[in-house]
């Protein structure tokens, strides 16, 4: 497929993981990619493995306002346009609250929640001359509770709501705005967890289909939402989880 030829995608956390694999997921359709983060040598990794294209990489750290504003115009300056925008950098902070120091919270704000706002706000103005799309990645703990991690749920939480509200405030022009929120799935942050058989076993009798999301899993989902095969969904939180969220909390009968 090409559904992305001549398109400009910007994807913030492409270092690794779910923002490297929707990277080239979405190289592979067309699309030229600008692949944002905070460690360049990361990003050139990344973009080895993109292929053939007119790619830019681009170092930023999306907490800071200074950084998105100049990121958005080098962008602009290069390509003229921007056809989506994918908010995927993020960040873990895990503990009670009462554990949590003050630092901590705002550095996970900083960029789970200030970064997408900056995208949002930087980019925006391009997405609107070319009636692009915006694609949040929230997370299933945007959707619901989980034990110690109070702080990322806010934040999620609050990705999750957003999205909502943007879709609508830009549905009229063209523009649409919807979320993914992955399940547990395998990516640098969890990466220890898969020499931990007895903590995999538990995560998997909550997930119908019975094992981690890969990274390609979560950039399948980004490109189809992102791509005119979606063009009347806007405001979605769309799970992509093996069926987590499928369940009501009931434990699996043996």
């Amino acid at each position: 497929m090409a559904r992305f030829e001549k398109k400009i995608v910007v994807i913030t956390g492409a270092g690794s993981g779910i923002g490297a694999a929707t990277a080239r997921r979405f190289a592979s359709e067309g699309a030229s990619v600008v692949l944002i983060g905070r460690t360049a040598d990361k990003l050139e990794k990344t973009l080895k493995t993109l292929g053939a294209g007119d790619h830019l990489v681009a170092p930023a750290d999306v907490g800071e306002a200074d950084d998105v504003k100049a990121l958005a115009q080098k962008v602009l300056e290069k390509y003229g346009r921007v056809d989506v925008l994918v908010n995927n950098a993020g960040v873990i902070v895990q503990g009670r609250i009462h554990e949590i120091e003050p630092d901590d919270w705002k550095k996970l704000m900083k960029v789970d929640l200030d970064g997408v706002y900056h995208c949002v706000h930087y980019f925006m103005p391009a997405l609107l001359k070319s009636k692009g799309n915006v694609v949040n990645i929230s997370s299933v703990s945007g959707l619901g509770g989980d034990w110690g991690m109070s702080v990322y749920n806010a934040a999620k939480g609050a990705v999750t709501n957003f999205t909502r509200s943007l879709a609508m405030d830009y549905g009229e022009d063209g523009v649409r705005v919807n979320a993914i929120c992955p399940g547990f799935t395998f990516t640098d942050l969890t990466e220890e967890m898969k020499n931990n058989p007895s903590l995999l076993n538990k995560f998997y009798d909550r997930i119908p289909l019975n094992r981690a999301g890969e990274p390609e899993d979560i950039a399948d989902a980004i490109a189809f939402i992102a791509s005119d095969d979606a063009r009347y969904i806007t405001g979605a939180n769309l799970p992509v989880d093996g069926g987590l969220t499928a369940s009501n909390g009931q434990p699996k009968q043996a």
